[in-house]
């Protein structure tokens, strides 16, 4: 996003600065673009993970979802950028979130660490009875290769319900992060922006 902010989630979660200075939590919070606020993560979260290990173990799971999500509509959508694990963090997301994105490269054996998450995904439904996998969204799909295509064709046969309309390959959006830019930004006419125009229209349209 371009932006370099000064606090992260792990001030925003504890309520202090990692030398233990207290910190308000809506000056954590940065505006990074018009309607669109950002809690950045960092290296702060490997710290996080630390505090959270040490609540209760019938308490941890939940510290993120009672200190982040609003408690009024306040916001239209709160969406978690976090990596497929099982650790004290993605179980504290996992219980925080109501609906799972899960993007699948179309250029590795990614479907194995998509199997290894739709099992954490259940263990997490056990605890988190509205969490739900909405879609799975295929990426760097190359259409000049058939291994693309066995891909995508397998994603939709187990998945067919949540398989969005997939983001072709390109190094646009890569060029776009590098620039500290949107894509729509960067370059809005480009294939990879109307894939991803396609995928908030689709979610907007599920509410």
């Amino acid at each position: 996003m371009g932006i370099k902010p000064r606090y992260g989630m792990y001030e925003f979660v504890t309520g202090h600065t990692r030398d233990g200075q207290p910190v308000a939590r809506n000056s954590v919070l940065c505006q990074a673009r018009e309607n669109l606020w950002l809690l950045a993560g960092g290296m702060g979260l490997v710290e996080l993970k630390h505090w959270l290990g040490e609540y209760p173990r019938e308490m941890r799971h939940c510290v993120i979802a009672n200190s982040l999500v609003p408690k009024s509509d306040t916001l239209d959508y709160l969406i978690f950028d976090c990596a497929p694990g099982w650790d004290i963090l993605s179980v504290n997301v996992l219980m925080a979130a109501s609906e799972v994105m899960c993007p699948v490269s179309t250029q590795a054996p990614a479907l194995d660490g998509l199997k290894k998450f739709f099992s954490y995904l259940l263990s997490a439904q056990k605890l988190n009875r509205d969490l739900r996998l909405m879609y799975v969204l295929p990426t760097m799909f190359d259409r000049r290769t058939k291994h693309s295509y066995r891909i995508l064709g397998q994603l939709e046969k187990h998945f067919s319900r949540q398989v969005c309309t997939p983001i072709g390959y390109s190094t646009t959006a890569s060029e776009a992060v590098a620039a500290g830019k949107t894509v729509f930004e960067y370059r809005p006419t480009s294939n990879v922006a109307r894939g991803y125009a396609s995928l908030v229209r689709r979610v907007a349209e599920n509410g």
